[in-house]
């Protein structure tokens, strides 16, 4: 027996993704493409955010008065 531990599946950004770019080349679309792709970026930005905030809360909290 293996025990197989995870998530699996594609996520609601790339559902979204993938439902843009199919409207993007079926022509329902008239977006650019930097802007129909934007949901697989989510996870990357949303990541950087978290990395910038917690920066920001140590330079914060590491200040000498």
């Amino acid at each position: 027996m293996s025990k197989r531990s995870g998530n699996g599946g594609i996520g609601i950004l790339g559902v979204l993704g993938i439902v843009f770019i199919v409207l993007k080349l079926v022509e329902v679309i008239d977006w650019p493409w930097w802007l129909v792709l934007l949901p697989f970026y989510g996870g990357f930005v949303l990541f950087i955010g978290i990395i910038l905030i917690a920066m920001l809360g140590i330079t914060i909290f590491n200040r000498k008065p």
